[in-house]
């Protein structure tokens, strides 16, 4: 999570989003960055509304506004799959190297996924709270264009993004079954990404 406290922006860290690389390029930049724990690091709303909201309002800034990039969701799910194919993790419960992708996707969708398919939920990580506090940028990760443009009319102009916590290269082929039971067990996150226009 980077916070630009000048410019009252606060760039949220969605997992398996892209914005590790953006959070190494504009480090310099930030007034904070929360690089450690992965808990504080990837803080979804309700953990940013409860541990750090607070600590702002205290100094004159409670409403900072919020920017969230959001992955089309069947990427994303494919993009953790294929990040927990990973060599660190072999004999791990948390790996998918001798899971197929289906049996990933269908795990996924249950009320308790066993370790290897436990990656939360896009929807749930933004999801506003009673107090007002909530995201007010959204930018689809397939819209880098839409996202630099933004972050140049706010910060100034950009350095290079590199590519970091890349994904290894792997096609994937998923059953139209698998993809039907992903779409309605994780319509909310369909419902997010769909409603995000191009540009944010």
């Amino acid at each position: 999570m980077l916070v630009f406290w000048n410019e009252g922006l606060v760039l949220l860290s969605v997992p398996k989003t892209g914005t590790q690389a953006y959070m190494r390029a504009l480090a310099p930049r930030a007034s904070l960055v929360v690089s450690d724990p992965p808990e504080l690091k990837h803080a979804p709303v309700y953990r940013y509304n409860r541990f750090f909201r607070p600590m702002f309002d205290k100094m004159g800034k409670p409403d900072l506004e919020l920017v969230a990039v959001i992955r089309e969701p069947l990427s994303w799910l494919g993009s953790w799959y294929r990040y927990r194919q990973r060599a660190a993790l072999d004999g791990r419960p948390a790996s998918t190297k001798d899971v197929t992708i289906d049996t990933f996707l269908r795990a996924a969708c249950e009320e308790s996924p066993p370790a290897y398919a436990n990656v939360g939920s896009q929807a749930k990580f933004v999801e506003p709270r009673p107090n007002g506090t909530s995201v007010s940028h959204f930018f689809r990760y397939e819209d880098q264009a839409g996202l630099r443009a933004f972050l140049s009319k706010r910060l100034g102009p950009l350095p290079d993004i590199p590519e970091v916590n890349v994904s290894l290269e792997q096609s994937l082929q998923i059953s139209p079954d698998a993809q039907a039971l992903v779409r309605l067990h994780r319509a909310a996150d369909f419902v997010l990404w769909n409603s995000i226009p191009e540009g944010g």
